[in-house]
């Protein structure tokens, strides 16, 4: 699959501080691509030199194999960023339009009107955007973003301030944009749980550095592979919790009334700890792999980069 954004070794330094340190991934089309990372990590910076608002000190950059700073391949972006653009004292349909003479294309009623339904606001198409909610403020603000017909959408945290219903109706509607009109999506937020839902792909930045990249899916998979939950018939006594505290072999991590988890080292296999705990008289009742969470994923690497 072809990348839809190449970044390689891209540096930049601000006010005499290095915000950027070299970082490198790339974008796959069709991704809907998470970046994440901790306020001051070099999100904002990464998605201003995308949109050609800053200019890179050194490293290469290419959007869709193309240089980006062809003002044609720019043509093929759409953003979100914190400010959604839209005038209040208009309508939907004349921020759409008003928008679409910027861009220097023609958009007939019929267009604008496919627009507003695929952000799902045809019912609210004549209505000045200052009596809209905040979360249909960012569902118009993608339909602004599309008005040229990007191949390539940069969502700078589309949710924030958003209540969970209209969130859901977001994510909805990004996964529509992925899946039936082939746009690629960068999706920079700090919301795990929507990552987790709607992206295939991730990044996380750390201090201007890419401290994790890859599919998501492996990698929640890779770091699952050897810790395990063993569920019991009955409430496992404190002597024999301290016992398996004191063996540092089976990696005892978790204990609530009826749940131990474990993330046994070296040799130790979780059927010994099966064992272990039946002579002991534990009714084992279920023993199954985790599944690691995007959270755990990004805790154990913001833990690692803080040691």
């Amino acid at each position: 699959m072809e990348n839809a954004i190449r970044i390689k070794d891209l540096r930049k330094n601000l006010q005499n501080r290095e915000i950027l340190k070299g970082i490198s991934f790339d974008v796959k089309t069709g991704d809907i691509f998470g970046y994440l990372g901790p306020n001051g990590a070099g999100k904002t910076t990464t998605i201003r030199i995308l949109l050609g608002l800053f200019k890179a000190d050194s490293g290469e950059l290419e959007i869709l194999s193309r240089d980006i700073n062809d003002s044609e391949t720019r043509r093929k972006i759409g953003f979100v960023l914190d400010e959604d653009g839209l005038y209040d004292n208009m309508t939907a349909e004349e921020n759409i339009l008003y928008y679409a003479r910027i861009y220097g294309v023609q958009k007939s009623g019929r267009n604008i009107s496919k627009l507003l339904e695929m952000v799902e606001l045809s019912d609210r198409a004549g209505d000045r955007i200052r009596m809209y909610s905040k979360g249909m403020r960012q569902r118009l603000a993608l339909a602004r973003a599309m008005v040229h017909g990007p191949e390539i959408l940069i969502l700078d945290e589309p949710t924030s301030g958003v209540d969970p219903s209209g969130q859901i109706e977001i994510r909805n509607i990004m996964k529509k944009l992925a899946s039936t009109e082939n746009k690629t999506i960068f999706l920079s937020s700090h919301n795990l749980d929507e990552v987790q839902r709607i992206c295939n792909r991730i990044a996380i930045i750390d201090r201007g550095t890419i401290r994790l990249y890859g599919e998501l899916e492996n990698l929640r998979k890779e770091m699952s592979k050897r810790v395990f939950i063993i569920k019991t018939a009955q409430s496992v006594p404190e002597a024999l919790i301290d016992e398996l505290k004191h063996n540092p072999g089976i990696g005892l991590q978790e204990v609530s009334e009826n749940e131990l988890v474990f993330s046994p080292s070296g040799n130790t296999e979780i059927s010994d700890i099966i064992s272990s705990l039946s002579k002991k008289g534990i009714k084992i009742e279920e023993a199954i792999k985790k599944e690691a969470t995007l959270e755990e994923l990004y805790s154990a690497i913001l833990k690692v980069t803080e040691a």
